[in-house]
């Protein structure tokens, strides 16, 4: 039947192909949209994002409440998403693309910045607080749950009492910007053990790496 639908109107109906849904995944990013938030230490989930897609060779695209991309691993189909909702708001986008792609809530993986972990360290956990971290919170408020993936990357804590804000929001050092590329790397290869290998075998492979 939605093959026949697609031949009438001559456009897809979802992103993802109609597969069993355990092999339908979910991988957001978290961030802000637009081009002074994008070399943030807060853009992070971004960064390893858009190191992902690029390294699988697929490309986004500006589809409602955020960008989105597909990659294919072995046949598993994975939307990338960068929500265009500002930090505040990430849960808005990512249960509109949980619902619409049928995606369970153990086949999503949420990236987002940590300062309690020194810079470039890993975390991936099952469940657990926001942390106070704006986009976390607004995840498990909408999701009505903490109990989902998230993949911290530690963005260090070097800043004075009351900068915390200033230094989440400020971007890159110069040492920091020379390391990203290796990390990025490794993130994308979370990313895929995530996918097929599942969160404990990454977990045992890449926290605190």
């Amino acid at each position: 039947m939605l093959s026949i639908i697609k031949l009438l109107f001559g456009k897809n109906i979802t992103f993802l192909e109609e597969l069993d849904i355990m092999k339908k995944f979910l991988i957001v990013g978290l961030g802000n949209i637009g081009n002074e938030y994008a070399e943030t230490r807060h853009n992070i989930g971004f960064k390893v994002l858009d190191a992902f897609v690029a390294d699988k060779e697929a490309s986004f695209e500006t589809q409602k409440l955020g960008d989105v991309a597909v990659v294919k691993i072995k046949g598993r189909s994975i939307l990338c998403l960068k929500p265009s909702t500002y930090m505040n708001l990430s849960g808005k986008a990512i249960k509109y693309w949980m619902d619409k792609e049928k995606i369970p809530l153990e086949n999503i993986l949420i990236i987002t910045d940590d300062i309690n972990l020194e810079f470039g360290t890993f975390r991936l956990k099952t469940k657990g607080s926001d942390g106070g971290h704006n986009g976390l919170k607004s995840t498990q408020e909408v999701l009505q749950t903490a109990s989902y993936n998230r993949f911290r990357f530690g963005v260090g804590a070097d800043f004075g009492k009351g900068r915390q804000v200033d230094y989440v929001l400020g971007e890159w050092n110069a040492e920091e910007n020379k390391a990203l590329k290796e990390r990025l790397e490794k993130a994308s290869n979370l990313i895929a053990s995530f996918v097929l290998s599942g969160v404990k075998n990454t977990m045992n492979q890449f926290n605190g790496k």
